[in-house]
């Protein structure tokens, strides 16, 4: 038995629960070792006996349990694990764990272990959105913990929505992925991405925005967490799902994304890959702008957006590490990245061509300069998960990792 490889799985309650035994066959066929504790909810919808015939082990049921604790006490099971998974994480589990509680033999553990915590969610929509559920979730993230799902999908209520547990499969693979990034170089290190475009309304139906698929700064949140990174990602409205195991902040406008990042500060390194509108309109109209038959033109006035980049570059007492910018021209590539770079205050800006001819705005490619106050490096065309890999590395070569 690989000694790197011992997992004490959770159950929650829920319906979703009966996916947990998928997990545990899909782990011992890894060679994991699967010691599992079934909460009292849990036991409404699975059998100790069906828990332990697949994970070969006793289950563990009562922090009280003489029986239990005379084998295994709760702390050396806790210690044990090289990663505790809940998996299905109801909303009243993660609550608790949220508050420091250890009322049962779960969050018992969960309080006495020193290893990595995985929560897999499963809930109705509304519960998931619950603005309680959201702060409890924010809570477990700034303690450490990591998350797989929840995903949209039809619900055992009938609703369809965010709030399903993710399946088997997912959970065993991103689950792989947290495991090794536990172990990575930039384990330690915190990062916060800003990723898509931003909208800026000028009526109730009508926006100005760019084409920023939102692709490239999903991949490179994605590497950074592969690397051991706690990545926060505040993203405009994107066309790329969120990534799993990475806290996402939605916004919409780009003073929504300045207060997200704004509120997420400090971090080691901040990655400014937003296509962020430099202009709003000056007077939004709260009613849609209509046209006459004798209007030809119309004239709307516009302010500029915050400096996002500008503003984390110039933050007197929580200015990151590093900061990094992008820089998407279509003409004169090197010299206005070089102008960015000074401008802004930053320490790296990473150029590329958003012209027509080159075509890489919303694409799967990209081709990149990256350019520090000492040298310029440029890379040939290459797909946007390569560009992460490449930005990841020269960030860890900073920090001598």
């Amino acid at each position: 038995m690989n000694n790197s490889k011992r997992i004490l799985l959770i159950i929650g309650g829920g319906v979703a629960a009966y996916k947990a035994l998928e997990v545990i066959r899909g782990l011992s066929d890894k060679c994991y070792e699967v010691r599992c504790v079934l909460t009292k909810a849990g036991e409404q919808f699975v059998t100790p006996l069906s828990v332990s015939s697949l994970s070969g082990n006793q289950v563990s049921l009562d922090l009280f349990s003489h029986e239990s604790e005379a084998q295994f006490s709760h702390i050396e099971l806790a210690r044990w694990a090289d990663t505790i998974l809940v998996a299905p994480a109801t909303a009243d589990f993660m609550a608790k764990v949220a508050n420091g509680h250890a009322d049962d033999l779960a969050t018992a553990m969960i309080l006495a272990t020193t290893s990595q915590v995985v929560f897999a969610p499963a809930m109705n929509v509304k519960m998931w959105e619950n603005v309680a559920t959201q702060a409890n979730i924010k809570r477990i993230a700034e303690l450490g913990y990591s998350f797989i799902g929840p995903t949209e999908g039809k619900m055992a209520c009938g609703e369809y929505g965010l709030g399903r547990m993710a399946e088997p499969e997912q959970i065993i693979s991103e689950l792989e992925m947290v495991q090794t990034s536990w172990t990575k170089r930039g384990k330690g290190l915190t990062a916060i991405i800003t990723s898509g475009p931003t909208r800026e309304a000028i009526d109730p139906v009508r926006y100005i925005s760019n084409h920023s698929s939102g692709k490239q700064g999903t991949e490179i949140a994605k590497e950074l967490r592969e690397q051991g990174f706690k990545v926060k990602m505040v993203s405009g409205p994107s066309l790329t799902t969120p990534p799993t195991g990475i806290d996402v902040i939605k916004v919409v406008t780009a003073q929504e994304m300045l207060e997200a990042v704004s509120g997420s500060l400090p971090c080691d390194v901040f990655i400014s890959v937003a296509a962020v509108s430099d202009w709003r309109v000056k007077e939004y109209s709260p009613a849609k702008i209509k046209k006459s038959n004798q209007q030809q033109t119309l004239t709307l006035k516009f302010i500029k957006n915050p400096d996002i980049l500008a503003t984390v570059a110039h933050h007197k007492t929580h200015r990151p590490k590093l900061v990094v910018g992008f820089a998407a021209e279509t003409s004169d590539l090197e010299k206005n990245a070089k102008l960015k770079l000074d401008r802004k205050n930053c320490d790296w800006i990473v150029a590329n061509n958003v012209s027509e001819e080159a075509g890489f705005m919303g694409s799967d490619s990209n081709e990149v300069q990256i350019h520090t106050h000492a040298n310029t490096y440029t890379y040939p065309c290459m797909k946007k998960s390569d560009v992460a890999v490449t930005l990841t590395n020269h960030i860890l070569e900073s920090f001598n990792r």
